[in-house]
């Protein structure tokens, strides 16, 4: 019986602290807010439950793309910088990095539903800063943020969509992560990539390192197979989830983006 009871209080800490457990955010003033080499615009934006977001656009001149990016669990907007030199100058893109509720200079506490609204309220911003319309923007997520840049593709289509470390669903990593307990029951946030992904029509590029601790090979593929063509799958070689970005990262994004 006392060790029924410690299992069970373990599942009820579990379920009151799942927030915690998924977002690690870093709230301003943590990480570098005046960037080196990188020219931000600072934006303010309301998600429709009244929550103030805050995000980077970095402009460009003649953009070959312009991205909205959704980033992992954890960090916040400071924490991409380098990805954002890139995007621009090796890649021409314009760029809009936003930080979901309790992240850096955001608002509130994260919530599964919440980080969702956040995405959509920042896909309007991009759009109307740009000057185009929400589907003519390329979508990029990093793990947690690839869920995200999913949802929105399944919701309103885009220019295209490339995924860095995705999985098929947040409970598969919960499962493979704590296997001793039942994740797929109890999880509240869901973010099922796999089943929202055969919403979307448009192009995909996705990256997954092949020998990712973090979110397993498998579970990355598991969602390519569930997405429709065009598509193409880029494996990085020994990259582990928390890596850097090869020169073929980029060379592959230039020609995805070449080719749409």
């Amino acid at each position: 019986m006392l060790l029924l009871g410690s299992y069970g209080l373990a599942v009820l800490l579990v379920m009151l602290f799942e927030n915690s457990l998924i977002f690690h955010p870093i709230r301003h003033p943590g990480g570098d807010w005046t960037p080196h080499g990188l020219a931000v615009e600072e934006a303010w934006f309301e998600a429709d439950d009244g929550t103030k977001l805050h995000g980077w656009f970095v402009p460009h001149d003649a953009p070959k793309a312009i991205v909205l990016f959704a980033h992992g669990n954890g960090g916040n907007v400071t924490h991409r910088t380098d990805l954002l030199r890139e995007f621009h100058a090796r890649l021409g893109f314009a760029t809009f990095i936003f930080d979901y509720r309790g992240y850096g200079r955001s608002e509130g506490s994260p919530t599964g539903d919440g980080v969702l609204a956040d995405s959509r309220a920042a896909r309007a911003w991009l759009a109307k800063r740009a000057g185009v319309a929400p589907e003519k923007l390329v979508l990029f997520g990093e793990s947690l943020g690839a869920a995200i840049a999913v949802q929105l593709a399944a919701e309103g289509g885009g220019r295209g969509l490339i995924l860095q470390n995705a999985f098929d669903s947040l409970s598969s990593v919960g499962a493979y992560h704590y296997p001793w307990l039942p994740v797929r029951l109890m999880l509240r946030t869901r973010l099922d990539s796999a089943s929202a992904i055969r919403n979307y029509r448009g192009p995909l590029l996705q990256f997954h390192g092949d020998a990712d601790t973090i979110v397993p090979y498998r579970f990355g593929r598991q969602l390519f197979e569930a997405a429709n063509e065009p598509k193409k799958f880029v494996t990085l070689p020994g990259a582990d989830h928390n890596d850097g970005w090869p020169p073929t990262f980029y060379d592959a994004i230039a020609k995805f983006i070449e080719e749409i």
